[in-house]
């Protein structure tokens, strides 16, 4: 039998989480956790997230009409509303504005794969939706080309939204996906993002299989695995383009040397871009 106020609590302690990581400013954020067929237990509107108490959070039905609580619930529940009638299995919604995933939704930019092996393992790619005006229809209706396919999505001006078994579970997502943008802003800063080699990024796929995670990798169909390819069909309606990350393409470099896996560029072309401008300076005195 499920303990509503076990779960009720949890959301506090999730709730509490966001907060101090500054995954969710003054009242930002909402959390999530479906407690039956019809019945959600989800956070207030208005509510810092870092000093919610059990009694303030409230229940609405699978239509986001409210039927307890003594606060409004969360204007955002479409969004969490979609994801679990779309995966059934799904319990538990947080969604939240962690600051270097979110800045990957600002600029636009596609998270790189192969960098991380526990992003290879428990992420994979990371989609971003499109934008639409928070709390609509149309907004919660921007992740359903994704939610079947990753467990986090970065939502584009926005924040990110995550989603589980277990409200932990939900966060964890978001928590590891957070950290992986900030290291790759750090490496970049430091000069450059080393990629795996395709037999290593393979063996990542292998490994996630053997354990049990999906990945649209693994179907197949996409040859170049490192490339972002799994939703760069959706990067047009997001306005989304690779501009400070360009990840490695196997398919298109012959032999996949250690360069080719680090994205840097062919040696000879370089030599020749060299030379022409070289040249063309000459050529002006």
């Amino acid at each position: 039998m499920m303990n509503l106020q076990k779960i009720k609590q949890e959301i506090c302690d999730i709730g509490d989480r966001l907060y101090k990581k500054g995954f969710a400013a003054a009242n930002d954020g909402n959390i999530s956790y479906r407690i039956g067929p019809n019945q959600i237990v989800c956070t207030p509107t208005q509510i810092c997230k870092g000093y919610m108490k059990p009694d303030d959070l409230c229940i609405v039905d699978m239509e986001g009409k409210q039927t307890s609580g003594k606060r409004k619930a969360t204007s955002e529940i479409k969004l969490h509303i979609a994801i679990m009638k779309e995966r059934p299995e799904v319990k538990s919604v947080v969604h939240c504005h962690p600051p270097h995933a979110t800045a990957f939704g600002i600029a636009r930019e596609p998270v790189p794969s192969c960098v991380l092996p526990e992003v290879e393992i428990f992420l994979g790619d990371v989609p971003i939706a499109k934008y639409d005006i928070p709390g609509s229809q149309n907004f919660a209706d921007t992740i359903l080309p994704f939610v079947h396919k990753s467990n986090v999505i970065i939502l584009a001006n926005h924040g990110t939204v995550s989603f589980g078994d277990t409200v932990e579970h939900a966060y964890w997502w978001t928590e590891i996906l957070d950290a992986y943008c900030r290291m790759l802003m750090l490496a970049r800063g430091l000069g450059s993002v080393n990629y795996f080699s395709e037999p290593e990024a393979k063996a990542l796929l292998d490994l996630k299989q053997k354990w049990g995670y999906t990945d649209p990798r693994l179907d197949g169909k996409n040859c170049d695995i490192c490339a972002n390819d799994s939703f760069r069909e959706s990067w047009r309606a997001a306005g989304v383009a690779p501009k400070a990350f360009q990840a490695p393409s196997f398919a298109k470099v012959a032999g996949n040397d250690k360069g080719a896996a680090q994205g840097l560029p062919d040696q000879e072309a370089l030599i020749q871009a060299i030379t022409d401008r070289v040249m063309a300076a000459i050529g002006k005195r």
